[in-house]
């Protein structure tokens, strides 16, 4: 069982959390000055990272808020979590995680 600790709810099982995508992901300007494929870059493309890995996540089955978690894909441990706009790299010190 994998525990998601909701920055609103408090600790959950990830049972009732949606797995939204990558949160590393920059979508491109609006200004008309990408390209087709960098559209396609950020719709189609995904890394499989092995180790830690920034995601979104939303609390479905409970405050329905967006969230973002940083969680070693490898070993699945999660070691932060926070809103989509926290550095959860910072946020977690000067950790080394191994894989």
């Amino acid at each position: 069982m994998i525990i998601i600790d909701c920055p609103l709810c408090g600790p959950r099982d990830h049972a009732e959390f949606s797995y939204i995508g990558d949160a590393t992901k920059v979508r491109p300007a609006e200004n008309g000055s990408s390209t087709d494929d960098t559209w396609y870059d950020f719709v189609y493309l995904r890394d499989n990272p092995k180790g830690l890995h920034q995601e979104l996540w939303q609390h479905s089955y409970g405050c329905r808020c967006f969230i973002k978690v940083l969680r070693n894909t490898v070993t699945h441990e999660i070691i932060a979590t926070g809103l989509p706009k926290d550095n959860l790299i910072q946020k977690t010190g000067d950790l080394t995680y191994s894989v």
